[in-house]
């Protein structure tokens, strides 16, 4: 897993986000990230299992992760799912895509025949209606702000920890 140190120190939640081969059934993940409270974001890359065969070429276009590469760099289901269990045992980690992402994570714990120690939950349990609504366009302007790559977990956490910073903060 690689480690990115973001300097600035804010109570946030901790965050997940993870890339797919595509978003249909037969989907399952390629990259997960998580950042904790302490805004240190971790990341890789999950090589496919051999039975994972479904592959979207559009869903390689907007992250940008090949199979080969994956093949080459990525960690099996049970290395994968091993680490996260270690890191993350005991909390709650918090997604904008929860229904996508649950499902991606079961499929891995699946592969790894393990069970997944953290909970997930939607981000929006921690917002009110107004942050709700504005978590949209936040999250717009700061792509554009901190120009980062999209569709790649790392960059991702680090963007919505960023909106809910800015969502939740005192006018």
């Amino acid at each position: 897993m690689t480690e990115q140190v973001n300097t600035v120190q804010a109570q946030v939640p901790a965050i997940i986000d993870l890339e797919a081969s595509g978003f249909g059934s037969g989907s399952y993940p390629i990259e997960i990230g998580y950042a904790l409270e302490d805004r240190v974001v971790h990341s890789c890359l999950v090589r496919p299992a051999p039975d994972w065969v479904h592959w979207s070429d559009d869903a390689e276009a907007m992250h940008g992760i090949s199979r080969e590469l994956l093949e080459r760099d990525g960690l099996s289901a049970r290395e994968t799912a091993l680490k996260l269990n270690e890191a993350l045992r005991g909390k709650t980690l918090y997604t904008d895509a929860w229904s996508f992402d649950s499902s991606w994570l079961g499929r891995l714990f699946e592969e790894a025949e393990l069970v997944q120690r953290f909970r997930l939950e939607t981000i929006n349990r921690l917002l009110t209606p107004e942050q709700m609504e504005a978590w949209h366009d936040t999250k717009k302007s700061l792509w554009d702000e901190m120009n980062i790559g999209r569709h790649r977990a790392a960059n991702d956490v680090q963007v919505l920890q960023e909106t809910f910073l800015r969502v939740t903060r005192p006018a």
